[in-house]
């Protein structure tokens, strides 16, 4: 082979690393579009279902808000139950980067107000699907029963460590003080849907006052 004879081997492996390189880049592209495509359909049922709930809202109102048909939503999610298990899937990880789960029980609390301003239509979705879903047979029944219980069991596991460290007392049940704590966090997300006049920093202000006075030893205060 001559000196200035270029290497056909090495020719064609160049030309195929070329076009695998921009074949990669072109699906990473594809890859981003679609992900930017799934957080808007996401965003846009969050509102619809907040307003109308999942009985009221089809893929078609959902596809045609989002700028899709609905064969175009269904390229992203495969039906209307996937889709619904996707938003509940943002709520969820909204509340994993805002909750600090070994925390102070009480310092978080107070961050809640700042989750409710900042994602009202995250609040608004799951009050709504939580309401349509309490019968045992209702499509997101087991799934937010669930996510009721484990919301029980970070609450009492902070109430548990408090008592553990003595700062609160060891006469309260954890167990029972945690479903009271829940409970008021839930009927605040609606009371707050309701009228968003509402004083939220004052009210939780006030609420975990309270709570502090309850759990923690009267030689405290």
């Amino acid at each position: 082979m001559g000196p200035n004879r270029p290497n056909v081997c090495s020719v064609g492996l160049v030309d195929e690393e070329g076009e695998a390189r921009v074949q990669h880049r072109a699906y990473d592209t594809l890859l981003a579009r679609g992900e930017d495509r799934r957080a808007q359909i996401l965003g846009v049922a969050q509102r619809l279902l907040a307003r109308n709930g999942w009985r009221s809202t089809s893929v078609a109102q959902i596809a045609r808000a989002a700028g899709l048909s609905p064969a175009g939503l269904l390229h992203h999610f495969d039906s209307k139950t996937e889709l619904l298990h996707a938003v509940l899937d943002a709520r969820d990880a909204d509340d994993l980067a805002r909750v600090d789960r070994s925390g102070d029980l009480i310092e978080q609390i107070m961050k809640i107000p700042g989750r409710f301003r900042d994602s009202p239509d995250l609040v608004g979705m799951y009050a709504v699907l939580l309401v349509e879903n309490l019968e045992p047979d209702a499509p997101l029944h087991d799934r937010l029963l669930g996510r009721y219980r484990a919301a029980l069991d970070t609450v009492e596991a902070g109430i548990r460590r408090g008592q553990c460290a003595g700062r609160y007392r060891t006469d309260l049940d954890p167990a029972v003080k945690a479903v009271e704590i829940v409970a008021f966090l839930n009927g605040m997300e609606t009371s707050w849907l309701l009228d968003r006049s509402l004083p939220l920093t004052e009210i939780f202000e006030d609420y975990t006052r309270s709570l502090e006075q309850q759990l923690m030893h009267a030689s405290t205060f």
